[in-house]
């Protein structure tokens, strides 16, 4: 029987990990890392990958996407409708591959960006003929970190600092390097503690007499 691949949008930290293990036991995982190349977080994406035991690759998008959303948030004041662009983007080129057939990401019941309407999945699906899910869409925060507990090994420190593969860090450095380190602050909201898995939490299952 053909094993179907999952490529999972992976930024390094708890949920898409999360997202990969809970799609593990239906599909081959293929952990994918958008990253255009202005920090050196695609290394430590895929170092993480390697420790979970992911195969892993590099979605690299044309700049003129970051640089459209550094647009964005200099337009709004704040980086949600930026973030959410990029995400749309990130799926729209992995889609566009000839051996995607579905694709995954870490997007929580709670979260405010980045978020997709049920009616853009739909319409995403049906134009690229491809299968989207969100494993953790139907998990909320209290959850997420009880399933983290027996699961994953994590650190948590201030969004500005963290290194880890996700659209914000990319932003916030390409925002830096343009209008400088005060005026980004500015376009962010107060820093908020963000994850990166550190390990996986192997688990023997022992065979019963």
């Amino acid at each position: 029987m053909l094993i179907v691949k999952a490529h999972v949008l992976f930024s390094g930290g708890k949920d898409s990990a999360l997202s990969a293990l809970l799609l593990e036991p239906y599909f081959e995982i293929q952990l994918v890392t958008c990253h255009f190349g202005i920090l050196p977080t695609g290394e430590t994406a895929s170092e993480i990958a390697k420790e979970l035991g992911f195969t892993h690759e590099i979605l690299r998008p044309d700049m003129k996407i970051l640089e459209d959303a550094a647009e964005i948030i200099k337009k709004d004041g704040f980086p949600n409708a930026a973030i959410n662009y990029i995400h749309r983007r990130a799926l729209e080129l992995l889609a566009k591959k000839d051996e995607v057939e579905l694709i995954a990401d870490g997007l929580r019941r709670d979260d405010r960006v980045p978020r997709l309407e049920h009616s853009e999945i739909q319409s995403f699906e049906d134009k690229h003929k491809i299968l989207y899910c969100s494993p953790l869409m139907g998990f909320g925060r209290l959850t997420i970190n009880k399933m983290l507990e027996s699961n994953l090994i994590i650190t948590e420190e201030e969004s500005a600092a963290i290194l880890k593969c996700d659209y914000e860090a990319e932003l916030r450095e390409y925002l830096r390097r343009e209008i400088g380190e005060e005026e980004t602050r500015k376009h962010f909201p107060a820093s908020h503690k963000q994850s990166r898995v550190i390990s996986r939490i192997r688990h023997e299952h022992k065979n019963q007499v």
